[in-house]
């Protein structure tokens, strides 16, 4: 039944609320949320007299009750929580279907959900990848907030961070790596774009739609 549920126009909607969410949640700061007043007052009791400088640091700026009870509580960590259930409930169907007797009115089960199990574990690594590179950093925001006078190193901050953006490149190398539609799409955009190779009748390379 997927392709008769998901509909290019219903994938495209959800790309779009994706983006949506994704800029209102990331520009809440730019809103209002932020320590700028925090900043003011603490001007103001201290009596200076001096022009308002604004330091240029993440932590400074940034308010870390939003990072934690709005991007970590609310954004981040339930629907980790979610997609972690609804894999290990994935897992399972497909367990129970690959323990199952071949069926006479089925042509081969086994097949299928060999290659469904093999597409669930690499998504399932791309999620717990995912988890791996942002859970460190929203770890340290919490101690941040909820423990001022505790000093965590500097550079566990920078590898937190690291891992955050080297996130970003971790899901097409997987992709590549564990399906093969996505593995010969990624070699002959490489080689288009980056070899200047063609096809031998000195087409353009293009990948064939998947199913």
């Amino acid at each position: 039944r997927y392709k008769s549920v998901v509909t290019p126009r219903r994938a495209a909607v959800a790309i779009a609320c994706c983006w949506i969410v994704s800029f209102l949640v990331g520009l809440t700061p730019m809103f209002g949320w932020n320590n700028l007043n925090k900043m003011r007052r603490t001007q103001e009791l201290n009596a200076s007299h001096t022009d308002f400088v604004i330091k240029c640091q993440f932590e400074t700026v940034i308010s870390m009750e939003y990072m934690v009870y709005f991007n970590f509580f609310v954004w981040v960590l339930p629907p980790l929580l979610l997609m972690l259930l609804i894999y290990l409930e994935v897992f399972n169907l497909i367990r129970k279907q690959l323990n199952k007797k071949v069926s006479s009115s089925s042509n081969d089960p086994q097949k299928y959900y060999g290659k469904e199990l093999k597409i669930a574990k690499s998504l399932a690594l791309v999620l717990f990848l995912f988890a791996l590179s942002w859970l460190p950093l929203h770890v340290l925001n919490c101690i941040t907030l909820f423990c001022p006078s505790c000093q965590t190193p500097h550079i566990l901050t920078y590898i937190a961070i690291f891992l955050t953006h080297g996130n970003s490149a971790m899901n097409p190398i997987v992709y590549a790596f564990r399906i093969k539609k996505f593995r010969t799409a990624f070699l002959q955009i490489w080689n288009h774009y980056f070899c200047c190779k063609t096809d031998k009748d000195g087409s353009t390379t293009t990948a064939e739609p998947g199913n």
